[in-house]
């Protein structure tokens, strides 16, 4: 039997090990210590952030910034639609409702236009919403100029979902540091992985400060445990900091390695009939998290879906890309504007295998298996 060929999987460094062993000599096992205090500070450096915060997932960070712009019932927050279920699901956790914005087919991300013309309806009205959740999709910057530049003219907090592109720029920057505050992942299927994690960058000292306290239960300064405010367990374990400094170090390879992967997928398989792969702006570096593209059915004669099945049949792991949130049963009766594109990106949209740790036979056996698609 053919070895697992995985969507994603974890590529370790080399140093994730001896930072490891320092945090076990430490004995600083629990949520604090100096791992954690050495990757906040790396990881904002490497992003160009003044300051940030490590938690125990992307998920969580997104709440924590929701709960500190004060989003609550009653309030709507505008997110992109073509993303993960939990760049939308933190705005139910604070009782508040999501208003989806359709992709462009220029990034696959929120399209400027339709954000635009949104706030500007909403602002005649008197109803602006009470934040943008703008999502860097696989790696990809959305137009930051355009979407900054109208949420500051409305005066709406930008938060940045960039758990897909650390690693990626926009203009030579990175994006997750253009709004209030940005956030990342570091799940396992990441580019960067500490099993599971997230950071929060800011400027804003103050917000940090909150989202760390809050993140540790909310435990006042007091000899005993009091508690004003309701907090989580939503901190980063110092060993898994121990992991994201190994990581971090080899972040810049990786990103070379999933842009190599990319140039090679569309050197071999540009020309089939109808398949097009995710364009990148001029204004974007893509760390191409993954590699994705779309399959026309009328002009290749075949679908994403046979393409999918031939690749399992041979132990190969890709899948769709993302189901917009608008059409989720969960997210069935909230507002889209707009929607045909990510309903067609989706429709057609598949994820290769983007491993940097894939060897030169891995990645030829999935260029012969699509190849084999096309033939009639």
């Amino acid at each position: 039997m053919k070895d697992k060929i995985f969507l994603s999987p974890p590529h370790m460094g080399g140093d994730e090990l001896r930072f490891v062993e320092e945090a076990f000599n430490s004995n600083y096992i629990a949520p604090v210590g100096p791992q954690i205090d050495a990757f906040e500070k790396e990881f904002a450096e490497n992003v160009g952030a003044k300051f940030s915060a490590a938690v125990s997932s992307g998920t969580t960070a997104l709440h924590l910034l929701l709960r500190y712009i004060g989003i609550g019932p009653g309030d709507d927050v505008l997110c992109s639609t073509f993303t993960f279920v939990a760049s939308a699901n933190p705005i139910v956790y604070q009782g508040g409702t999501p208003v989806f914005i359709d992709s462009d087919l220029q990034s696959w991300n929120m399209d400027p236009e339709l954000l635009s013309s949104e706030l500007e309806e909403r602002s005649s009205k008197g109803c602006l919403p009470k934040a943008v959740i703008l999502v860097h999709l696989y790696g990809q910057p959305a137009d930051l100029d355009q979407i900054k530049a109208v949420c500051d003219r409305f005066q709406v907090v930008l938060l940045e979902d960039a758990a897909e592109a650390l690693g990626a720029t926009y203009k030579g920057r990175a994006p997750g540091t253009f709004g209030l505050a940005g956030f990342y992942s570091f799940n396992g299927n990441k580019i960067i992985t500490t099993s599971g994690g997230g950071m929060i960058v800011s400027d804003d000292e103050v917000l940090i400060r909150k989202v760390k306290f809050w993140a540790t239960q909310a435990k006042d300064d007091a000899l005993h445990y009091e508690h004003s405010e309701l907090g989580y367990n939503y901190r980063m374990s110092n060993i898994l900091a121990a992991i994201g400094r190994g990581q971090l170090k080899v972040l810049s390879e990786r990103v070379r390695l999933k842009r190599d992967l990319f140039d090679l997928f569309y050197e071999k398989l540009h020309d089939l009939p109808g398949l097009t792969f995710m364009p990148e702006p001029e204004y974007a570096l893509s760390s191409r998290w993954l590699t994705c593209l779309t399959i026309d059915p009328e002009q290749s004669g075949t679908d994403r879906d046979a393409v999918i099945k031939a690749l399992s049949a041979d132990s190969i792991e890709s899948r769709p890309t993302w189901k917009p949130m608008h059409l989720q049963p969960l997210y069935k009766k909230c507002r889209i504007v707009g929607g045909s594109i990510s309903e067609r990106l989706f429709q057609h949209g598949l994820c290769l295998p983007s491993g940097t740790a894939m060897s030169s036979e891995d990645v030829e056996r999935i260029i012969n298996l699509i190849r084999k698609c096309w033939e009639h």
